[in-house]
């Protein structure tokens, strides 16, 4: 979709204070649009580098979405949504963690934060549509609105946003999605925007040093408890200092001597105890996904084929996948095994560039059933 598709519209922008958002803002304004721009709050940065370093949702943030607002004239609200990205986000990513699996952030706070409360602040305002700065595009396809890639394949980010519902796909609006980063920048100088060249960040917000470790220790100690590293057959190889170091395919800060790389191919929390071992022994051709949404909102009788995408910065591979539990549940079987699958990260269903569904690995066939029982 572009900005001049449509007839004049009152559209809730979200601005993170990034040049994305502000650009898909100023693009809208452009085009005519009644534009009213939102900014969340979402956490206290006070104490961290988030309140200086310009992190998504951060107080310079917060700043630098005035200032936009300023520049084209529209009107500009903060909205504090703390106490539900507190429950909904940080505390499951601790969580995560803890239970020894590999949390993402950004899948959670589109879920439910983005397209939740802001998406109702939206309507409650009048507006007719939600606007954002993501990189992704909204087809219709046999009656019924997809979320699909973005023109920008480095950009994109529909994996983020696969479990969206089909009435949000109905009021979101994405400008960017048939722009390149570059095409955006150059329109953010055009309109004289005063973040056009404000440098992206590429940490979770919430953890502006990266340090995702120290900061789950924190807010959970009892994490912080040793247990042991061992190999494949049960052999003890060393120790270490809490499971919330350790992710699925992790090769650094494992600290156990051997004549070959090894790597991480379990963290069991429970038992607090991280097995490694070589990479061919990270290679799984089957896992089963939880929490499964279908883009049609209805699973598929019988298994489908679809290229399915296990990380954000990851290449689809070819795989065959059928609805258990009455669509809540899929297992994912691959064309060819695939390397490291880490439970807790989302796992994308696409039919070419479009989505047709997503959840979120609970592991193989095996290791999914001992944790469901």
């Amino acid at each position: 979709m572009t900005t001049d598709q449509i007839a004049p519209e009152k559209v809730v922008v979200a601005l993170s204070g990034g040049v994305d958002s502000a650009t898909a803002a100023a693009l809208l304004v452009e085009a005519g649009h009644e534009v009213i721009g939102i900014s969340m709050r979402l956490y206290d940065a006070r104490g961290t580098t988030a309140s200086v370093g310009g992190r998504c949702c951060g107080p310079r943030d917060l700043e630098d979405a005035r200032r936009v607002s300023a520049h084209l004239g529209i009107p500009f609200y903060v909205a504090n949504y703390e106490d539900q990205f507190r429950a909904r986000v940080i505390d499951d990513f601790i969580g995560e963690y803890a239970a020894g699996r590999t949390p993402n952030p950004c899948v959670r706070c589109n879920q439910h934060i983005k397209f939740t409360p802001l998406y109702q602040r939206a309507q409650a305002l009048g507006a007719t549509a939600l606007v954002t700065g993501h990189y992704a595009r909204i087809v219709r396809r046999d009656g019924r609105l997809h979320l699909a890639r973005a023109r920008d394949a480095g950009k994109d980010q529909s994996y983020f946003l696969f479990n969206m519902p089909q009435r949000s796909l109905a009021f979101v609006r994405f400008p960017l999605g048939e722009l390149t980063k570059e095409e955006v920048r150059e329109h953010a100088r055009r309109l004289g925007l005063p973040n056009a060249d404000k440098p992206e960040s590429q940490e979770i917000c919430f953890v502006p040093d990266g340090d995702y470790a120290s900061f789950v220790a924190k807010h959970a100690p009892a994490v912080a408890a040793a247990g042991e590293i061992v190999d494949e057959t049960g052999r003890v190889l060393g120790r270490h200092d809490g499971v919330h170091h350790f992710t699925v395919g992790q090769r650094r800060g494992i600290r156990v001597a051997a004549l070959e790389p090894r790597y991480v191919l379990a963290v069991d929390a429970g038992a607090r105890r991280i097995t490694v071992g070589p990479a061919a022994s990270l290679d799984r051709e089957q896992i089963e996904i939880e929490e499964v949404s279908w883009a049609g909102g209805d699973p598929p009788v019988g298994p489908i084929r679809a290229s399915v995408q296990i990380r954000y910065r990851h290449a689809p591979r070819s795989a065959e996948i059928a609805a258990l539990d009455g669509g809540r549940r899929a297992r994912v079987r691959f064309d060819a095994a695939e390397r490291a699958p880490a439970p807790g990260q989302a796992a994308v269903f696409y039919d070419g560039e479009t989505v047709v569904g997503g959840g979120f690995i609970a592991g193989t066939t095996e290791e999914a059933g001992a944790r469901a029982s």
